[in-house]
């Protein structure tokens, strides 16, 4: 029986939200979430309003449009702290993305607690974001960095991780989930092993927000960031969470408007957080974009949208498997990811040509070099999906790779 038409005409399953997205044009296969999503239209709604009709300045204004705008504002605050199951929405400190988030937390925390001699422990398939930031505090401070390896069906090994920290190792950064890979951390067992010795441990949540729920109390980490732009939100907008004692002996990474109790030249005394850490005007707009992006995705259900790309990659392995030049990264169970290669093909290559057949997808080292010196292979191809792709996708990568075979054969 063939499948049931989406609005836009293309073959789907019982996920699809193809007609949300209008930038997504019928017969383009776009396979390339974990880099960045696609906005669908209540979220776009959502910004051209800010900007057309309800657009002022927060926080300082004394005029009506103002303070209704500081309500939306801190609203969208509100909202990431449900989203997340922060106790408070003071633990929230709205950032430029992931990014910036880590590094506040490098910087503002580790670059105050750390000494000589310290240690940092990562693991084997960080992103770049979540590497290159410690080893610029860990060179100030004189701390230094041990990797996690990774277990034979591509996960970040806990039982190593058990057996290697010590007391020395005062702060723990790892993937939720690999953005290469797709492998699903155990965080909670990671906490404990950190907590163990009295680390603590950040968990980098860009790829595990837009599919898994969260909840900070059951992942007892201390803190936790992820970008507004994976989470079908806008760019340029990202969350850190932090436990609030923890924020409140962080000073400030940047100075200026808006993050200060008082200032004159004699000394500056700081706002308490998550103020002191949003200096000048905010990214009003994307915070109320990232709440709508959230809303999105709560109104669909994150165990729906986790067990519908779960599907997805299921088909996309099986069918790949079959192809003896293709070579499969990560687990069986990837959360989303599918990274793969052919054999005697560059993975521009593979993205070039599925490019001319209409399918979008990722090739390069993903901001992850590291991992691709472990996994022996200086790139990959990457499919990741989302909410607005289904079965359709999946067979036009597929015939896709099976062209770049038949070329290259």
């Amino acid at each position: 029986m063939p499948l049931p038409l989406s609005p836009k005409g293309r073959e789907t399953n019982a996920l699809d939200h193809l007609a949300d997205f209008p930038a997504i044009p019928e017969g383009w296969a776009y396979l390339d979430t974990a880099a960045t999503a696609q906005k669908p239209q209540v979220v776009i709604d959502a910004i051209t309003r800010a900007y057309d009709t309800s657009y002022a300045t927060v926080h300082r204004g004394v005029y009506q449009r103002s303070a209704d705008m500081t309500l939306a504002y801190e609203a969208a605050r509100r909202t990431v702290a449900r989203f997340i199951g922060a106790t408070s929405e003071n633990e929230i400190v709205f950032v430029r993305g992931a990014t910036e988030g880590i590094n506040l937390v490098a910087q503002c925390w580790a670059g105050e607690q750390l000494q000589a001699g310290d240690r940092i422990l990562l693991s084997q398939l960080e992103h770049h974001s979540n590497i290159v930031p410690w080893q610029m505090v860990a060179e100030r401070v004189g701390a230094h960095i041990d990797v996690l390896p990774l277990t034979a069906d591509y996960q970040i090994d806990l039982d190593a991780m058990a057996a290697m920290i010590t007391p020395a190792h005062k702060i723990v950064a790892l993937a939720h989930v690999s953005n290469v890979l797709g492998s699903v951390l155990d965080a909670r067992r990671a906490a404990d092993i950190a907590h163990s010795v009295g680390a603590m441990i950040l968990l980098d949540g860009c790829q595990a927000a837009p599919r898994i729920a969260l909840d900070m109390a059951a992942l007892d980490c201390d803190f936790y960031v992820m970008s507004g732009h994976k989470l079908y939100g806008p760019t340029g907008i990202g969350v850190l969470w932090a436990r609030a004692e923890l924020l409140d002996v962080m000073p400030p990474m940047q100075g200026g408007g808006a993050m200060i109790d008082k200032v004159s030249f004699a000394g500056t005394t700081f706002a308490p957080a998550p103020g002191r850490f949003e200096a000048g005007t905010p990214h009003i707009v994307g915070a109320l974009g990232l709440a709508a992006g959230i809303d999105y995705v709560e109104s669909i259900g994150l165990t729906r949208i986790h067990a519908h790309e779960a599907a997805l990659v299921k088909m996309t392995r099986d069918a790949l498997s079959h192809i003896n030049s293709v070579t499969l990264y990560g687990p069986e169970d990837s959360a989303g990811i599918v990274s793969f290669s052919i054999k005697g093909v560059h993975p521009h290559d593979i993205g070039t040509i599925l490019d001319e057949a209409h399918v979008a997808v990722r090739a390069g080292h993903h901001c992850a070099q590291p991992l691709m010196e472990y996994l022996g292979v200086d790139a990959t191809a990457r499919a990741s999906f989302g909410v607005y792709n289904s079965a359709a996708d999946v067979d036009a990568l597929v015939r896709g790779i099976e062209r770049v075979t038949r070329i290259f054969g």
